[in-house]
């Protein structure tokens, strides 16, 4: 029971199937930044709670859930206004890691995360904007995806930062991200079947692990190498992952602040360590004189396109070691958090989809594989995962060869 209490916003709120279909029989959590009729969203964070009404509706992706008979059961834990990846809530409390005990869940999907990998879920939704939903489903040692910007309708969720908000999930297994997939995805640019035809590995993300998760990622190389016709290295960020990290992080405080600086300078509101100084940071940019960071996302957009093109999957760690200490600070801190972001900031620039698959790391705590596709490539992943790759990594995580 104390795994519900420290994870959940609110498990009372139920919300039964309005149909039948592929997820019929499946339970689900949601991130409490989404829109339930009769029920006012808190983000995070008291004081938003207080200054919002309740929704005259459900968001689009719940209605969907519902209508192919999945059953809401609870809303989870965020951080405050979606602005961390550590998962832990000054407010609310922290999530417990169900798979490495007294570390962080990873955020802000946290609470989402804790509930799937703890068995209280079948699946749960979150978002992504820099990492929100990869990070802490590697952290908690489950499957997560960030989905091609704008495939997953956004309608009825709490914004962070719009151009980057992605609707994202998590699950224990991969034959459950796809039929989550294959409902949330249904649209005409999605594109499924077929396998990759190109494995490529960017040395500069497989550089920011620590040795000991290096030491356990090796072991997976040969077999991942295997998984297509051919397989590639290459640089991403000739001029250092870095630059890419600083370009995302101030385009999203922009936006940040265009979205929600009103109300914060309105309310006032209170806010937990970090996330404060990150509003107040914010809170200086002048977009006029940014625009090299809106360029260079154009850049990486291109790049990546070309990269990948429709047959070519690029596979990267997902975080850069097993998850922190609770109540980590300092200098320590603040090196996780920029390398964490560095791995995650390429799929989050370009808007493609990203998939992150669990493999255990060091002290028997997960981490996480993961792959990268072209636009719109999304259930081509998904699937991709669930057939061939998947079964590949679990053999390998208990002990066996490929």
């Amino acid at each position: 029971m104390e795994q519900r209490g420290k994870a959940y916003m609110n498990e009372h709120i139920v919300l039964e199937p309005t149909g039948k279909g592929r997820l019929s029989g499946k339970t689900f959590a949601v991130k409490d930044v989404f829109d339930i009729a009769g029920h006012t969203s808190s983000a995070g964070n008291p004081d938003w709670l207080r200054t919002h009404r309740p929704a005259n509706g459900h968001a689009a992706v719940i209605g969907r859930l519902l209508g192919s008979g999945a059953r809401l059961e609870g809303t989870t834990i965020t951080d405050e206004m979606m602005y961390s990846v550590n998962g832990e809530n000054a407010h609310y409390g922290t999530p417990v890691n169900p798979k490495a005990p007294g570390r962080i869940p990873g955020g802000s999907s946290s609470g989402s995360a804790s509930v799937v990998a703890a068995g209280l879920a079948d699946f749960a939704i979150g978002t992504d904007t820099g990492g929100s939903v990869r990070v802490p489903a590697a952290y908690c040692g489950i499957y997560g995806i960030r989905p091609t910007h704008g495939a997953v309708d956004s309608d009825g969720l709490i914004p962070l930062a719009p151009s980057f908000d992605t609707v994202g999930w998590m699950a224990r297994d991969a034959q459950t991200m796809l039929e989550v997939g294959r409902v949330l995805l249904e649209s005409p640019a999605a594109c499924s079947g077929g396998a990759f035809q190109r494995v490529l590995f960017a040395e500069d993300l497989w550089a920011l692990p620590d040795e000991h998760s290096m030491q356990a990622l090796q072991g997976y190389v040969p077999m991942l190498r295997s998984l297509a016709e051919s397989h590639e290295q290459t640089v991403l960020a000739p001029e250092g992952l870095q630059a890419w990290m600083n370009a995302f992080r101030r385009m999203q405080a922009i936006e940040i602040w265009r979205g929600h600086g009103g109300w914060v300078t309105r309310e006032q509101p209170s806010f937990g360590p970090g996330i404060a100084e990150r509003f107040a940071w914010a809170a200086t940019l002048k977009p006029e004189e940014h625009g090299d960071a809106f360029a260079k996302r154009e850049e990486v957009r291109t790049l990546l396109e070309q990269l990948l093109g429709k047959n070519t999957v690029l596979v990267a760690p997902t975080v850069p070691a097993i998850a922190p200490l609770l109540g980590l600070s300092g200098e320590e801190a603040e090196r996780r958090r920029a390398h964490t972001l560095q791995m995650s900031c390429a799929a989050g620039l370009a808007g493609f989809p990203q998939m992150t698959v669990p493999v255990p790391g060091e002290l028997g705590c997960p981490i996480g594989l993961s792959f990268i596709a072209g636009p719109h490539q999304d259930l081509r992943l998904l699937e991709w995962v669930a057939d061939l790759a998947d079964e590949r990594i679990r053999r390998i995580s208990l002990g066996g060869s490929v």
